[in-house]
């Protein structure tokens, strides 16, 4: 570190040797600027250059280019002090420049921005980085100002300047900055120019800033938004795409900043749990004690504890739960936020709890609260037909009608959110025999997927239809089926099924040849060619298949043998 900051401070003496004087107030504000070094993720260095403190809790600004593909960056003092680049604050790559924090030891020496733009033809200075006392500088006069919108500018000066002096601030006679020296196209240029100071302070991170490319090219971890509202949005979109300890750092930063919003805690509570250790689970604990004392309403509160337990129950299955991390606490909590405030979403989650517990009387009275209130909706009821099913009711009409509730939430033409449950009403439909009616939900089904469901399904659907002597549209689905899985020997050998059954033998046996080509150890498929080939008077080569077969285990092969072997 000490050979970089040598090298630094030599270029810098080399480069301002020949430059003027600038006014007093510089003894102070060189203090604001220093020197960036960032490293890409081989902790090798990237780039270094130049940028400056904007306030007292160390936001600073540089350029774009310095930042882009870097994994970590430091800042060096003018006292030579090294300082970490804690997170991404804003950047854009069209005019070149990032907005950044640093993580400082004390309150920062930091350049106070200019109030108003600097006129055309004012005197400019270029306040360069240097470890001196005495510190040398450029001068010059604005020859352009440029309005770039939102009271942002950018300048033209007849000033030479070169790599070096890349975002070193450029000040007026006052000793307030105005904006950021920026790179020239060619070194020999008599012009300079730079973007305003104000533009450089309205970089921020946004509540969708996650999906930003200019953003996701500095691998350096990003900052919050300035509202809490966006910082929430932000956070949720971070959450699917953070490795689980920069989300965790992400977290801490968001109660730092707003340490009375409860969702911080509950996040952090829900990423500490999935460690799967005490100490972790511990600090989930610490975090859901701490939003129960800060947090209002108290019954929210409990409410969402009640749904972390349940859900961190649900995960581990059946290993030994945390402490009191039960299914009797979670009871405990929902029915606290219940004493407090009886709202049927408290029940729902009562309803599910119970559900897991496979208590379903419990269960079905929670889920009945909630379809008798306006909050009913397609999952309450869907849920209570579980719990009915799963209780062993053995009427199926009232399944049904409780699907039928589900779906009424719905207006057709249905969607694939109505979907799941159009299907699990054909299927309640089918084991109530009433096979027609399931082949219409199939279909309703089929057009809320718009066609985009699994080979499976027309199987399904297949199975339904030859119920109903629907022997066009079982061949239709088959064919389906194995159209779109070639490979599966089970299809084909339920096509030449379905052929068989319409009479269509020689179809069958080609149906059938297929099945036991992708799989001959297929018995069923054996079975049924050796009873076409009888069927077409071939009594030798279908004995055969039948007794290959039985060699397999089907036993309904060894019964088709003695019935033929006799004629």
């Amino acid at each position: 570190m000490k050979r970089i900051i040598l090298i630094l401070c030599c270029m810098t003496t080399c480069f301002w040797c020949a430059a003027q004087e600038l006014p007093k107030w510089v003894n102070k504000a060189r203090k604001a600027v220093f020197s960036v070094i960032t490293y890409d993720g081989n902790d090798k260095i990237l780039n270094t250059g130049n940028g400056f403190f904007i306030d007292e809790t160390g936001t600073a600004v540089s350029d774009y280019s310095l930042f882009k593909g870097a994994e970590r960056a430091v800042i060096v003092t003018t006292d030579g002090k090294e300082y970490p680049v804690k997170y991404i604050m804003g950047a854009n790559d069209i005019y070149d420049v990032v907005k950044f924090k640093v993580e400082t030891d004390k309150k920062p020496v930091f350049l106070t921005a200019a109030p108003q733009p600097a006129a055309q033809g004012t005197t400019v200075y270029l306040l360069p980085y240097s470890t001196q006392k005495s510190v040398s500088g450029l001068n010059g006069r604005v020859t352009k100002v440029d309005f770039i919108g939102n009271d942002s500018f950018y300048y033209t000066i007849n000033m030479q300047t070169n790599d070096k002096t890349v975002s070193c601030p450029l000040m007026n006679q006052n000793g307030e900055v105005l904006g950021l020296i920026q790179k020239n196209v060619t070194e020999d240029s008599k012009e300079s120019f730079a973007i305003g100071i104000g533009y450089a302070k309205s970089l921020s991170i946004g509540a969708l800033s996650g999906t930003d490319f200019t953003l996701n090219s500095i691998g350096i971890r990003k900052g919050l938004p300035d509202k809490e509202s966006d910082a929430l949005v932000y956070l949720y979109m971070a959450s699917s795409r953070l490795d689980r300890e920069e989300y965790i750092s992400l977290l801490n930063e968001f109660i730092a900043l707003y340490p009375n919003n409860p969702e911080g805690y509950m996040r952090r509570a829900t990423a500490q749990a999935t460690f799967h250790d005490d100490v972790h689970n511990q600090l989930a604990e610490d975090d859901l004690q701490t939003m129960l004392k800060i947090a209002e309403p108290k019954e929210e509160v409990h409410s969402n504890i009640a749904k972390f337990l349940y859900t961190y129950l649900i995960g581990i299955g059946e290993q030994k739960p945390y402490k009191d991390w039960t299914y009797e606490r979670a009871i405990n909590e929902i029915d606290e936020a219940i004493s407090l405030s009886p709202a049927p979403i408290y029940y729902q989650t009562k309803g599910d709890i119970y559900f897991a517990m496979q208590k379903y009387p419990e269960a079905l009275a929670a889920y009945d609260f909630v379809n008798k209130s306006p909050l009913a909706s397609a999952n309450s009821f869907y849920a209570a037909m579980r719990t009915k099913e799963l209780m062993g009711t053995e009427d199926k009409t009232e399944l049904i009608a409780l699907m039928d509730s589900a779906i009424a939430r719905f207006n057709p033409p249905y969607g694939q959110d109505a979907a799941p449950y159009i299907y699990e009403r054909a299927r309640i439909k089918s084991e109530a025999g009433q096979h027609r009616e399931a082949v219409f939900d199939y279909n309703l089904f089929d057009e809320a997927m718009l066609g985009q469901v699994p080979a499976d399904f027309y199987i399904t659907r297949e199975q339904e239809e030859l119920q109903c002597k629907m022997y066009k549209q079982a061949l239709d689905d088959v064919n389906k089926a194995v159209e779109k899985e070639p490979n599966n020997s089970d299809y084909w050998m339920e096509k030449g099924s379905v052929h068989l059954r319409i009479n269509q033998t020689n179809e069958a046996v080609k149906a059938l040849e297929k099945a036991i080509a992708l799989n001959d150890k297929n018995a069923a498929a054996y079975r049924m060619l050796g009873y076409c080939q009888i069927m077409q008077k071939k009594e030798s080569e279908g004995t055969a298949n039948l007794r290959k077969a039985k060699e397999l285990g089907d036993t309904v092969a060894d019964e088709l043998l003695q019935k033929y072997q006799k004629k």
